[in-house]
């Protein structure tokens, strides 16, 4: 007991079985194209066009975190492989990173170095490390985000202007005054 539509169509005399030998032969016909590997019909143009479009954002999107890569990798070997070592001693150097206050403990000689501007703080991989200056303004080219420090005296003259243009400067601090 078969209930498929054609053997209900010959039952009520709408089709003979020739013309349902014919559709069942079409059938497998088109099934062994398919399988034989012949390609499916072109997308319409439309179709082409626009995955063509999202291919090359696609392109150019993997293209940037390539070079994102890159660039990443090249600061770490330069801060990696620039790394003044023997700085950790007894002195705090404090900086401000992201409105927060760090400290790294330096020898003295470092620390003098720091100060004057010849070392520069950079970021490597949540650790913060002394480098020179001249590396320190190559990473800083690269990434800004990488270089805490390079110019000690910048932060000074931001300081000062800031002096400049204070409302209570004329206003003196009593010597006796307690906090």
């Amino acid at each position: 007991m078969s209930n498929s539509l054609q053997d209900q169509l010959l039952r009520a005399g709408v089709i003979d079985e020739k013309r349902a030998k014919q559709a069942t032969k079409g059938k497998k016909v088109v099934k062994q194209k398919r399988k034989k590997g012949t390609p499916a019909p072109p997308p319409p143009p439309v179709v082409a066009a626009a995955q063509v479009e999202r291919d090359r954002e696609l392109n150019r999107q993997q293209q940037r975190q390539r070079e994102e890569r890159a660039l990443e990798a090249q600061i770490r070997q330069l801060i990696s492989s620039n790394r003044v070592a023997a700085c950790e001693g007894e002195i705090g150097y404090h900086f401000v990173v992201a409105n927060k206050v760090k400290r790294l403990d330096l020898t003295p000689e470092c620390h003098q170095r720091l100060s004057r501007g010849r070392l520069a703080i950079a970021l490597l991989d949540e650790e913060f490390v002394l480098v020179s200056r001249e590396v320190g303004e190559k990473i800083q080219q690269r990434n800004p985000e990488r270089v805490v420090l390079v110019d000690p005296d910048a932060s000074r003259k931001a300081a000062e202007k800031s002096a400049e243009e204070d409302p209570y400067a004329a206003y003196p601090v009593p010597d006796d005054l307690m906090w």
